[in-house]
């Protein structure tokens, strides 16, 4: 049966990364590193192909960024404003902006998406900034691949020094990933201001 259950797992892997990942661009509580992470440990244990995980997230990583960064550069942000569920969105964009400070160059693109909210704090704030769209777009695939490298390598880690079923093993990786992750952003963070210090300009009015 346990087999039988991680086989399914192997499987549904594929079909789960993408748009668990793209949705964590917008909505950073998605457990998108949770999923790249499993992935990982399915590879390790024979259940799944270590190179498409790797693939699939880096894709879905680097698409999501494309999405916000085009979102916040256009102006267009204010289009979620028309539902509750956008403003919810929009509102958790500017506190994550607030978070991770007005830095948009190329450092950042790459590097903040290894704290919390700050992928989706530096795709935004990059896009308010009219960062160049092949410069970003290029270091945002380059951290996307950083980043993706680093979820499976530590899956697939764990589930090899482990020994233990993938889910344990995921459970293990993800606690990992969410300590180291969190004191990066405190020795990031611990000097940035509480205020989201993004001033959009209007939107031209729906029709």
């Amino acid at each position: 049966m346990d087999n039988v259950y991680a086989d399914s797992w192997g499987t549904a892997i594929y079909f789960w990364i993408i748009p668990v990942v793209l949705g964590d661009a917008i909505f950073p509580p998605v457990p998108s590193e949770m999923v790249v992470i499993t992935g990982g440990a399915l590879s390790a244990d024979g259940r799944a192909n270590v190179f498409l995980v790797l693939a699939l997230s880096a894709l879905a990583s680097w698409i999501g960024d494309v999405v916000v960064f085009q979102l916040f550069r256009r102006r267009l942000s204010h289009v979620l404003d028309r539902w509750g569920w956008g403003r919810r969105v929009h509102s958790g964009i500017h506190q994550a902006i607030a978070r991770a400070g007005r830095s948009s160059t190329y450092g950042a693109i790459i590097g903040a998406r290894f704290i919390p909210g700050g992928r989706l704090a530096t795709s935004a704030m990059a896009g308010i900034a009219n960062v160049s769209v092949p410069g970003f777009s290029l270091c945002a695939g380059l951290g996307a691949l950083l980043w993706a490298c680093w979820l499976v390598g530590l899956g697939y880690f764990t589930g090899s020094a482990t020994g233990l079923p993938f889910w344990a093993s995921s459970l293990i990786g993800v606690a990992l990933g969410l300590v180291i992750g969190v004191v990066v952003g405190i020795v990031v963070t611990r000097r940035r201001g509480n205020r989201s210090p993004v001033v959009e300009e209007p939107g031209p009015p729906l029709a």
